[in-house]
């Protein structure tokens, strides 16, 4: 009301001053004619300001033309707030308690506030209340507005506002401006408004400037790299001061729309310019150039703007065409996403797999070092194989020589006495029945522990060829031990005869040992062939021993030959198992692990029997040294018996004796041996019975 008295005084001293005459016309500067213009203005809006309400509901037209001549600068306050209806607000009461909370943002507003404004004297000093006031307003949103929280660009709004009115007002008015005039949308961290605006202003450079759009797109020269502060800080860090608060003004009256067409209007003033321009020519002219072009004042390029073609339909259109397209985006990223973690699935997958492999390959090919040393270790097999022959032809060799002096021997014995020679006959087939009788017991033992070796097999490798080997190893083993029951037979009934002979010896030499030197010389050629004949005797039991051992190395060879076939089979499998993986998924992958285990079971199972084959080996090769050096023992004992009974006649009732005690021992020991055989083979039926 003061405004508007002093306006009318003001008025009527004009008028008067108008009639007074043309002399103080001609006076007047152009600073009276533009204060005579404030005048009127401050006039003009005080009366807009008092009559807000009906000038904002009947008179909205003329409203945004005196807003876009401009705002005068001491109504700007009042203005901003009725434009965007932030008087009254709950939440101005709120500003002093939102001032004593803690923000997560406020490390990040307290580095921007140097960079904003850093030339208004406002806002210059660092720590000053210009910058204290600026705080305290983004503090205070950041903590409404948690979603959004602090945005580099806004503090440019803020402080124009704070240069315009208090703290708690500048605060309401900028709640409002977010929630009102699309900025909270363009501050989100998404910011996806302002990705709308730059399709949308790129589609109206399209269209109303297709020259300038099309050296854009040669340059490679995006909206975005231009435009987005304009839409941030609606041109507050692009223009002077002067010119983008009257753009503000309009902004507060019409929204963004304005951004659009000042926009658009210095792309048209400076199309020429940018067409000559590459890419760092351009970003140069939008940051040094275009700022300087309107010191003069803004009105030209506002007059331009409003020269700007903008269609509100479509940009509704634009807006809808912008969302299918970010829609598809989506989509296709989330597709794209989906796609890379299968791809990084099966990347895992693919060296897991090639990680199997060579896992596999290293099982091969320690498969094929293995059967390496297998063949090796046969062929040293087969080595010792062939010297064993040729010892055994050797002895076959000393045997037919001893067969011959033996022969020769036997001729001059019988033209002697032929009694002696059946005593020697009686001793040499009692020893040789003793080493036949050792011989069946070791072939026995060596036939049970063949069988339960085949039963083990026959239960590892249950598989039809395996049995069908293994029963004929059986077989072969049977006819072994049942050749070895006939020869223990026909031992037995040797040592019969011997028994017999011996008696009778025994009864016809009585009083042998008291006659002529003539037959002492004979007693000694006796003694002379019966060594000759236990020599062959020994050497008919080397001849056995080579030739059980000849046996046992040819079963030996057969049972590592099968293993070494069924390891081949076994690494075939591998090998086209693994050939498969590469091809095949998850159920050949647990395939896979189940073969493991049964080869690992198969391995551990073939070492223990392996093991299990060579303790038995060495537990029968101890028990027939034993026999051995137990007959070679009797042996000595019974020559150093008779070396003493021709030495000494007195004392040959005593050896008679001794050798008596000796045949009762063999005949016990030879009962032994038949029930341990006569058990042995009830426990082989019963074992056929069982393998059957």
């Amino acid at each position: 009301m003061l405004l508007e008295t002093d306006s009318k005084s003001l008025r009527s001293m004009n008028g008067s001053r108008r009639n007074s005459g043309s002399s103080l016309v001609s006076s007047s500067s152009a600073s009276s004619n533009l204060s005579h213009l404030e005048e009127d203005s401050w006039i003009l809006w005080g009366r807009i300001v008092n009559e807000w309400e009906e000038v904002r509901k009947k008179k909205e037209k003329q409203l945004k033309d005196q807003v876009r001549k401009g705002v005068p600068h001491h109504f700007r306050a009042i203005v901003w707030q009725l434009l965007c209806n932030a008087q009254n607000m709950p939440i101005k009461d709120q500003y002093s308690e939102l001032l004593k909370m803690t923000s997560p943002c406020e490390k990040l507003i307290r580095r921007d506030i140097a960079r904003t404004y850093p030339e208004h004297e406002f806002f210059k000093e660092k720590d000053s209340l210009g910058q204290e006031v600026l705080f305290n307003v983004m503090k205070a949103y950041s903590l409404v507005d948690r979603e959004v929280g602090y945005c580099q660009g806004s503090a440019f709004i803020v402080g124009l506002l704070l240069m315009q009115m208090p703290e708690e007002e500048a605060f309401c008015v900028f709640v409002k401006l977010m929630q009102d005039y699309r900025l909270r949308e363009l501050f989100k961290p998404s910011m996806a408004e302002l990705g709308l605006c730059m399709y949308q202003f790129e589609c109206m450079i399209q269209e109303q400037l297709p020259e300038l759009h099309m050296h854009f797109q040669a340059q490679s020269f995006h909206t975005s790299m231009y435009a987005s502060s304009w839409f941030l800080t609606i041109f507050l860090t692009s223009f002077p001061l002067p010119v983008a608060t009257r753009i503000f003004d309009i902004f507060m009256c019409e929204g963004l729309e304005i951004v659009f067409r000042v926009g658009m209007a210095i792309l048209q003033m400076n199309q020429t310019e940018l067409i000559q321009l590459d890419m760092e020519g351009m970003l140069q002219h939008f940051q040094k150039v275009i700022p300087h072009q309107f010191g003069s004042g803004p009105d030209k390029v506002i007059q331009a703007a409003y020269q700007v073609k903008y269609n509100a339909k479509k940009m509704k259109k634009l807006e809808k065409e912008y969302t299918t397209i970010k829609t598809k985006e989506m989509e296709e990223q989330v597709e794209i996403k989906r796609l890379r973690t299968e791809n990084r699935l099966l990347k895992q997958r693919i060296d897991t797999l090639e990680k199997e492999s060579a896992s596999l390959a290293d099982r091969l090919i320690q498969g094929q070092v293995t059967r390496a040393q297998e063949a090796e270790e046969n062929y040293l097999v087969k080595r010792e194989l062939a010297t064993v022959k040729q010892q055994s032809e050797e002895a076959s060799a000393q045997l037919e020589q001893a067969r011959k002096t033996i022969s020769e021997l036997q001729q001059q014995q019988q033209q002697q006495q032929p009694q002696a020679e059946s005593v020697m006959q009686l001793e040499r087939e009692l020893v040789q029945a003793r080493l036949k009788e050792a011989e069946s017991q070791c072939a026995l033992k060596e036939m049970q522990d063949k069988v339960l070796d085949m039963e083990k097999r026959n239960t590892s490798l249950p598989d039809d060829t395996n049995v069908a080997r293994l029963q004929e190893e059986l077989i072969g083993v049977k006819l072994r031990e049942a050749e070895a029951v006939t020869g223990l037979k026909e031992l037995r009934q040797q040592v019969r005869d011997l028994e017999e002979h011996w008696q009778r010896h025994v009864a016809r030499t009585a009083g042998r040992w008291k006659e002529s030197p003539k037959k002492n010389t004979l007693s000694e050629l006796q003694d002379e062939l019966m060594s000759v004949r236990l020599r062959e005797a020994e050497a008919q039991a080397e001849l056995r021993e080579a030739r059980q051992r000849i046996m046992e190395l040819e079963t030996q060879n057969q049972i590592q030959s099968n293993q070494l076939r069924r390891s081949e089979q076994e690494n075939r499998c591998l090998h086209e198992r693994e050939q498969s993986l590469t091809v095949q998924n998850k159920d050949l992958h647990v395939e896979l692990k189940e073969i493991k285990r049964r080869q690992a079971e198969i391995e551990c199972k073939s070492k223990e029997e392996v093991m299990a084959v060579r303790l038995r080996e060495a537990d029968n090769i101890a028990a027939m040294a034993e026999l051995q050096q137990q007959i070679s023992e009797l042996e000595i004992e019974k020559e150093e018996g008779k070396v003493q009974g021709h030495l000494n006649h007195t004392d040959s009732s005593q050896y008679i004796r001794d050798l008596r005690d000796q045949i009762t021992e063999l005949k016990h020991e030879v009962r032994a041996i038949s029930s341990i055989i006569n058990s042995a083979e009830q426990n082989d039926l019963l074992m056929m019975g069982h393998f059957t």
